[in-house]
Order: structure tokens, then C-alpha cells, then sequence
């Protein structure tokens, strides 16, 4: 409720530091404004008080108080209530084109270049509350692992289920991309993104990277390319232990194809980024996400709860008590 309390003229709540003043001028300057009477002895008048002259000064309180109730009605306190409608008008369809190649296993990210990657990718998601969302998979093919959706659970079970090794082998990156200008053709969004992640070179597929560009160029597609790597070496998985199953790592060169990427970013008005550790590519979907912005109509309704109006009913009859009291009981009062 107090979140909600306001003054429309707070400015007239300085006039309440005259209350004090008032205090002082009713209760020191002007006591002796009654009748006094010198007379040589008083011990005639040596009885017990009345109550009446207890009582008297009551009057200067009722007065001052009233007084400040109606500074306080001057700021006009009110009560306001605000309802709250938005409205996106501008609407973005997004899909997220991952590699999931065996390489994506490399653990120069950390604990690994795909675990990092879903976390990323899950807070970018996030991000995303006015936006349809799809993934699409790849390494040496591609499939649609989620159709473009606003239903954000999906989307993020399907990230948080990504894994290697259910594709053939090799990195398909014009497969990738045409799964994902495929997904946009028949959208009917005025922005329309995709992000291209790899962490290697187009070295499989039956598409044509640049093909996959010309298209996305045609529909209006907007993408955005990130290589995925350190610069130099990093762990790679080479091949499996016969014997406990688990993936054999070495060293090896990273080799990410940036001239292509940087070509697909450039062409479709996009942006090239280059991933070489967890801060970095969580900075660049950020970054992304900044750049891709949904535009929102907000409407705002505020309705407004008048309070001044029983501070000044009681003023009123604060000063009508004082009044009342002031003309009879305290009348003849000496």
C-alpha cells in the first residue's frame, strides 16, 4: 500500500514546520491571554481545580491540528493503482543452428564445448520472452530438433537434451545453415535470425554453404555466425577405450573455417564472433541479444484514489469542536 501512496504537491508539506512555531506562540507568548485578576491574598481561592481548566487548552491542540491537516490536504495525498498492458509489435523468429559434431566434446571450454554452450544458449533463451525459438542440429547431417515455438520449456528441454553422436560424423555447416533458412522460409515474423555456431570447417554435407547464404539472403534472414574454439591447441576426443568405453582425449590443432563464417555473416547483414572461451561466449549471445531487440508497446492505466478530502472533513470538524466548545463550556471561562 505504501509502495502505491503519494503526494500530487509535496511541496506544501514544508508549510507543516510552522506547526512547532504555532505550538510555541499558543502555548508561551499567548498564555496569559485570559482575564487575570490581582487581588492582595489568594488564599480565598485556595479549592481544588475544575476540571474545565484542565481541559482549556485543548483548544490551541484542536486548532493546530486541524491546521496541519490541512497542509497535509494541500499535497493532495492519494493512493494510485496501476494496471499494466503490453504489446509486442514487433516479433522475432529465432533459430539456433548447433554443431554437435564429436569436436564439440573439446575441452578447451569449460567442462566441455557443448555443456557450455547449453548453458549459454538456456540463458539466451530466457532472455527471449516475446520471441519463437527452434533448434536446429547438425554435424555430418541435420534434422530440426524443435519446429519454431513460443513454448520456452521446450525449447530449453531440447537444449538441455543435446548431445553428441547421434548424427554421422563431420561438420555439415551448409546443411546446418539450409535446415535453418528451411525452418524461416514460411515464417511470417518482420525479423527473422538465425545463430550459426561450428567449431570447424565445412567438411561433409550435399549443401553448399554459399547456396545455404543465397537462400537466407533471398527470405530475408538475418545470421549471425560464432566460432567455437581456443586459438592453438586443445583436447580433442580421438577415439574410445575398448576397454571402459570412455572417450580417449589429445591435443590438436583448432581449425575453424572463418573466412566462411565471417562470408555468411557479412552477406545476410549479420555478425561474425568468435567463442575462444566460457566469458566470451556468453558475452556474445548477450550481445546478440542486445543487438536483436523485440520492440514492446507498454500501456499504462493509473487510477487514482483521492485521500485529501477526509483530511479536510476532519479538519473541519476539529475546528468546529473548538468553535463549539470555545462559545459554551469555556465561554465565561476567566
Amino acid at each position: 500500500m505504501l509502495r502505491n501512496f503519494e503526494f500530487l504537491h509535496p511541496q506544501f508539506l514544508w508549510l507543516l514546520v510552522l506547526i512547532p512555531l504555532l505550538a510555541v506562540w499558543y502555548f508561551l507568548i499567548r498564555k496569559n491571554d485570559s482575564a487575570t485578576l490581582l487581588v492582595s491574598s489568594t488564599k480565598g481561592f485556595l479549592t481544588k481545580p475544575s476540571i474545565i481548566v484542565k481541559l482549556k487548552p485543548i483548544l490551541p491542540v484542536l486548532r493546530i491540528v486541524s491546521i496541519a491537516l490541512l497542509i497535509i490536504a494541500l499535497a493532495r495525498p492519494r493512493i494510485v493503482s496501476v494496471s499494466q498492458h503490453t504489446k509486442t509489435n514487433k516479433g522475432i523468429d529465432i533459430v539456433m543452428a548447433i554443431d554437435v559434431s564429436a569436436s564439440m566434446l573439446a575441452r578447451d571450454l569449460k567442462p566441455n564445448r557443448l555443456e557450455a554452450l547449453k548453458k549459454v544458449a538456456a540463458q539466451f533463451v530466457n532472455q527471449r520472452p516475446n520471441d519463437r525459438i527452434g533448434i536446429v542440429v547438425y554435424a555430418g547431417e541435420s534434422f530440426t530438433q524443435t519446429p519454431i515455438t513460443s513454448d520456452k520449456r521446450i525449447v530449453q528441454k531440447t537444449i538441455s537434451e543435446l548431445n553428441w553422436g547421434e548424427l554421422d560424423g563431420g561438420t555439415a555447416i551448409g546443411m546446418g545453415l539450409g535446415s535453418a533458412v528451411n525452418r524461416l522460409k514460411d515464417s511470417k515474423a518482420k525479423s527473422k535470425v538465425i545463430i550459426l555456431l561450428t567449431d570447424g570447417v565445412n567438411n561433409t554435407g550435399f549443401v553448399d554453404p554459399k547456396t545455404a547464404t543465397e537462400l537466407a539472403i533471398g527470405l530475408g534472414i538475418k545470421v549471425y555466425t560464432i566460432g567455437l574454439g581456443t586459438n592453438g591447441m586443445a583436447s580433442f576426443p580421438y577415439a574410445k577405450d575398448p576397454r571402459t568405453g570412455q572417450l580417449l582425449f589429445r591435443n590438436s590443432p583448432v581449425e575453424i573455417d572463418e573466412a566462411l563464417l565471417k562470408y555468411i555473416a557479412k552477406e545476410t547483414s549479420g555478425k561474425y564472433f568468435r567463442a575462444t572461451d566460457n566469458t566470451k561466449l556468453k558475452a556474445i549471445y548477450n550481445e546478440i541479444n542486445k543487438l536483436e531487440k523485440t520492440e514492446i508497446e507498454e500501456f499504462k492505466y493509473y487510477n487514482y484514489q483521492e485521500d485529501y478530502r477526509i483530511l479536510v472533513l476532519l479538519a473541519g470538524l476539529l475546528i468546529f469542536i473548538e468553535m463549539l466548545l470555545k462559545h459554551t463550556i469555556f465561554k465565561s471561562f476567566i
